[in-house]
């Protein structure tokens, strides 16, 4: 066997367990997850991707194993991005917090698997056409521009949204969550209750976060190996990372300012990748683009935590 079918073979095995793992032992059906657990199960995640960047290192070497970092951490810091989002389009439809679990499982499997099909495509026309790379780029500096200067007061109304439109123009849908079912009989007739939609509602927002992700990932890696583990690994994580920022997302005031500053450092790097590449070696590119995402990522978040936006109270951030 060559090292990538290794790779993938571990990853795989891998993955299986911690699902069974997670979903056996970590979760249970109808059940509330508190912060402790949720903190645990994100230790759990967050521990598993770190193993297998250890994995990595001595299996694939070090650039690749510090691209598969780079990823990870830019699509970890999406996540949270993700999760304000959740929580709006929860709040929206009036989630029992009892199926958060089983609903953000769903919706997040569903999601893996469209990630997969989006990074194949992308992949074959990266390596078929790589001019596409520079529209990448330019997409990337144009949407952190956007992410940067966007107005706060522009929120988000899951019910207003074109997806909502959509299955609600082509299906028959209750305002119910029919404890806990995604269809149920109403007046003779079946009908999709709210949890059908809320699941939807996830699969699609993911697919679309995945639009910003995808191009990022394949800024900072070309590598397949790379590409799929650090996705998969980022979104199997956003569960337990629900249950543990929920309360306290929206309080990162200055986290997408953070993720908007990689996004286009990520797009110009994309850009001008020819003359980066004959002025500095590969390996201190990821070096580099590492040490970027992470102090990027990090001050954003420490600068949300000890710095009030203009008008927010101080209470407000406690």
């Amino acid at each position: 066997m060559s090292t990538d079918q290794i790779s993938y073979l571990v990853f795989g095995v891998v993955l299986t367990i911690a699902l069974i793992f997670d979903l056996g032992l970590l979760s249970k059906k109808g059940k509330k997850v508190t912060i402790k657990q949720a903190l645990y199960q994100t230790f759990f995640w967050v521990g598993l991707a770190l193993a297998f960047f250890i994995f990595m290192w001595i299996e694939k070497g070090e650039r690749l194993a510090l691209e598969y970092l780079g990823a990870y951490l830019m699509e970890w810091s999406l996540s949270i991005d993700n999760i304000f989002v959740f929580i709006l389009i929860f709040t929206a439809f009036s989630v029992k917090e009892k199926n958060y679990g089983r609903v953000l499982l769903i919706g997040i499997l569903m999601a893996i698997v469209f990630r997969i099909i989006f990074i194949t495509v992308g992949v074959a026309l990266v390596e078929k056409f790589h001019w596409i790379l520079y529209l990448f780029g330019a997409f990337l500096i144009y949407t952190g521009y956007k992410m940067f200067s966007s107005n706060d007061d522009e929120e988000y109304n899951p019910q207003e949204s074109k997806v909502y439109r959509f299955i609600k123009r082509f299906l028959p849908l209750t305002s119910k969550d029919g404890d806990g079912k995604f269809k149920i009989i109403e007046n003779g007739k079946p009908v999709y209750t709210t949890l059908f939609v809320v699941v939807i509602m996830l699969a699609v927002i993911d697919v679309v976060f995945a639009l910003d992700s995808i191009p990022a990932v394949l800024g900072i890696s070309r590598d397949k190996l790379v590409i799929y583990t650090s996705n998969i690994f980022a979104v199997l994580g956003l569960r337990s990372l629900f249950f543990l920022l929920r309360g306290a997302v929206t309080k990162f005031d200055y986290l997408q300012q953070g993720i908007a500053i990689v996004l286009v450092f990520i797009g110009i790097k994309m850009l001008a990748e020819k003359w980066i590449n004959e002025l500095v070696d590969k390996q201190i590119q990821v070096i580099i683009s590492l040490g970027m995402i992470m102090v990027c990522i990090a001050g954003s978040i420490f600068y949300s935590i000890f710095i009030n936006k203009k008008g927010v109270p101080p209470d407000a951030k406690l």
